[in-house]
């Protein structure tokens, strides 16, 4: 089997590839590879024996090449059609009045594709508003619904620890975060002191958790004489 590589593209979304053309990549390296109807780029992220792990089983679609100058180049024009994506959307979203918040809008590398990301409390009937996004701007046209920590992770910004939130930086995947975990360490149970900025529990309770479960079986229990 060829060498497998995980890319991430715009908003952290991840997919595994494989390079059967044995193209020289180095995690960070900016690629071309195939997409569902064409060609899309994205970052190296990962390779080795952990994302052929991930690969097992799978039909895989396959690295096309490194990006080049002129690739780059096509990728800031398509910024700037993500742009005017994105102010679009927000104007036949209020016409329509349709109750959902516009996050982010990721332009396929060829354009082929434009998937506009969202949230909302409920399920929402956007059949009209793609018809109006599909006439506008000329392709296949996907909306997208995320979930709030989804959401963070794609706006991103700084959490009460004064650093950038773990989700944009080096968090790959979201685990379950409970409210035992904060009981455990005998963390305050406040939502405002163990909630991110999503409204959701911070993703950091779960980092030392283990530490305290192990710690805790050394120690009488309370109450104990």
């Amino acid at each position: 089997m060829s060498e497998v590589i995980e890319v991430v593209f715009k908003g952290e979304r991840k997919e595994v590839f494989q390079n059967p053309s044995s193209i020289a990549l180095q995690m960070g390296d900016q690629v071309i590879v195939q997409a569902e109807r064409g060609e899309d780029l994205g970052k190296v992220l990962q390779r080795g024996e952990f994302v052929s792990c991930k690969a097992r089983g799978r039909n895989l679609r396959q690295v096309v090449r490194k990006a080049t100058e002129e690739d780059m180049a096509k990728l800031l024009d398509n910024q700037r059609v993500e742009e005017d994506a994105f102010r679009a959307c927000e104007e036949r979203i209020a016409a329509r009045e349709l109750k959902m918040r516009l996050v982010g809008v990721e332009c396929q590398f060829d354009r082929n594709k434009i998937t506009f990301y969202f949230t909302a409390d409920k399920r929402v009937d956007f059949r009209e508003l793609v018809k109006d996004l599909a006439a506008a701007f000329k392709t296949r046209i996907e909306l997208r619904q995320i979930g709030v920590r989804d959401e963070a992770r794609r706006i991103g910004g700084y959490g009460t620890c004064g650093k950038p939130y773990c989700c944009d930086t080096f968090l790959k995947e979201f685990e379950p975060v409970t409210l035992r975990m904060a009981k455990e360490q005998q963390l305050s149970l406040s939502p405002t002191k163990i909630s991110g900025a999503c409204g959701r529990l911070m993703c950091c309770l779960m980092y030392e958790v283990d530490f305290y479960r192990r710690e805790a079986r050394k120690f009488p229990k309370v109450g104990s004489k």
